[in-house]
């Protein structure tokens, strides 16, 4: 670690709730421990197109609140290119930069994991992702915040389905992971949840339908994850209306609303803890490494494990959400 006097921080990949708590905690954390930070605007693409400024403490001030993120973020093709790197390289050490905090999800920590090969620079990864699929950490920066909004969506769209006898198909964010579908359909009495890591057969799906039907209530919600494993709430709608063309169903995306908005305590807490932990872990001598949750404690997480290992969802969580609703 004797060699690092400047360290640079980017977001990258979508927004998360949080963000900005982490980057504040990496900021403060850094000069803290009397090293200089550089913002880097854009993620990515900046360090390509040289957006790289100065960071002081005041930078980062009164942003723990607000969503999304005050560094921006951006996809970028060049940088999956040997010669994007090689540039962004050549700008990282022009602005005397020595080590790296990338805050992103899959795609930013693998691109973080084959820079910091071809060029030997330190960097550390904040897992930064609504869809909590990284594996090694309890729950991602953003996670938590994006649940809360699911939640308040679907307590609202309930009023409705009730109110006319509705089955509701609410498509949820996630990629390939359920996280967010199966708590959802938890938090809100939801009668099923369709996730890409259970199979559902299409007996399945009929006999959650009619269950709901068959109950007091007058209505159903199904959570559906995006994902081409599940096909989306649009297929699945679909095909319960040529199933049942007795039952009204309606879908409802929520999209990019799960993205934004205020963190909520616990991923103001989470981003802070893990930003101050990698200052630690760079001071450490740590490299190549995303810091994590686990059971509230911080670990050290090696880049190919958190992206390239598969992150399962608890079948308690499926068996209760099951049990629930009968």
């Amino acid at each position: 670690m004797a060699h690092i006097k400047t360290i640079g921080i980017l977001t990258s990949g979508g927004d998360a709730p949080g963000m900005n708590a982490a980057i504040r905690a990496v900021t403060r954390s850094a000069i803290y421990n009397g090293f200089k930070v550089k913002g880097i605007y854009r993620g990515y693409r900046g360090l390509i197109t040289n957006e790289i400024v100065d960071f002081k403490t005041q930078n980062v001030s009164n942003i723990i609140q607000q969503g999304g993120t005050i560094l921006k973020t951006a996809r970028c093709k060049e940088f999956t290119t040997p010669e994007g790197r090689k540039l962004a390289y050549e700008h990282m050490r022009n602005h005397e930069i020595d080590a790296l905090v990338v805050i992103g999800g899959d795609g930013s920590l693998t691109g973080a994991r084959i820079f910091a090969e071809e060029f030997d620079v330190p960097i550390v990864g904040l897992p930064g992702t609504i869809d909590n699929d990284l594996y090694g950490t309890d729950h991602t920066i953003g996670y938590d915040t994006a649940l809360n909004t699911i939640m308040w969506c679907v307590d609202r769209i309930r009023d409705t389905a009730s109110s006319h006898e509705r089955l509701f198909f609410i498509e949820v964010m996630g990629r390939n992971a359920g996280f967010l579908a199966i708590n959802g359909a938890i938090a809100t009495g939801a009668e099923a949840a369709i996730i890409p890591e259970i199979s559902t057969p299409e007996e399945q799906l009929d006999q959650l339908i009619q269950n709901g039907f068959r109950k007091s209530k007058n209505s159903s919600i199904v959570l559906v994850a995006e994902s081409p494993r599940t096909g989306g709430a649009m297929a699945l709608a679909d095909r319960v209306k040529e199933k049942y063309p007795q039952y009204d169903t309606r879908v409802t995306i929520l999209g990019h609303l799960q993205r934004g908005g205020s963190p909520t305590a616990q991923d103001r807490i989470l981003a802070s803890r893990l930003g101050a932990a990698a200052i630690d872990a760079l001071i450490e001598g740590q490299r190549n490494v995303m810091i994590g949750d686990d059971d509230e404690k911080i670990v050290y997480v090696p880049f190919s494990k958190a992206i390239h290992k598969d992150k399962p969802v608890d079948p308690e969580l499926v068996e209760t959400l099951r049990r629930l609703s009968i």
